[in-house]
């Protein structure tokens, strides 16, 4: 298992919005640095929608090398690319269309399709050549953001569903019967644990419980499964997010 996470409290969603923003720019510069490009992989959800539009505004929009990025999904739910509720169409609306990033280099889960295993074997193999993964390893992003549900998934990984244990495959489809899309496909918990760097993104009140249990290591639920193995885990908190934290788990 991984390192135990650094959490970050700032004081609300505005503040959390900007360190995340922030955050993206100093792993990208490091990445392009490095290996001239950055592999991102974006989350969906309202907190990560803030930290999008943050990122998409001057200063910070300038300072990423965007030609330079390849941008993936965590997640995304069977509907349409101009669906409201699809991950793509919010991280299109907020951030890729207001950055120069080429769309050849945007990846978009086409969790649409008919057949949804197939799409995500699909998605897989994209990972594979755009990252250039060698047979048998797992594709190595430099930054997955990820959000968190009050049920305590992250991605479409959700209490209960066999996806969760997945050893294997780095992408899956998934039916999550209690969500309102139930059919979708997501990243499966070895490609994240494989990632440089992992970033929950975390803010409300209504999450503080779900989040006191996950750091103090009292849940099994598939966020607190998410420990990258050769890589940093990062928790970004807003206070209420970090309500129920006592002081040596909000470090």
């Amino acid at each position: 298992m991984g390192s135990a996470p650094n959490v970050i409290v700032v004081a609300d969603q505005e503040a959390l919005a900007e360190t995340a923003a922030q955050l993206v720019v100093d792993v990208a510069a490091e990445a392009v640095d490095a290996r001239g490009r950055f592999s991102l992989v974006l989350a969906g959800g309202a907190t990560p929608r803030a930290t999008y539009r943050r990122l998409a505004q001057s200063p910070l929009r300038d300072r990423v090398a965007w030609r330079r990025a390849r941008v993936f999904f965590g997640d995304e739910r069977a509907v349409p690319p101009e669906h409201p509720e699809s991950n793509y169409r919010m991280a299109y609306e907020t951030l890729l269309s207001r950055v120069d990033v080429p769309a050849t280099q945007v990846f978009r889960i086409r969790a649409e399709a008919d057949d949804t295993d197939a799409a995500a074997a699909e998605y897989a193999r994209t990972l594979g050549e755009v990252l250039g993964t060698r047979r048998g390893e797992l594709p190595r992003f430099d930054l997955v953001l990820l959000g968190l549900g009050v049920d305590g998934h992250t991605a479409s990984l959700f209490p209960g569903s066999p996806v969760v244990r997945e050893v294997f495959r780095p992408v899956a489809a998934v039916h999550a019967a209690a969500a309102v899309i139930p059919e979708r496909i997501t990243l499966t918990l070895p490609v994240i644990n494989a990632a440089a760097r992992v970033v929950y993104l975390v803010a409300g009140a209504e999450k503080a419980k779900v989040v006191r249990a996950v750091l103090a290591d009292q849940a099994t639920v598939p966020a607190a499964m998410v420990r990258p193995e050769n890589g940093t885990l990062v928790w970004l908190l807003d206070r209420a997010a970090a309500g129920r934290l006592t002081a040596p788990e909000a470090r």
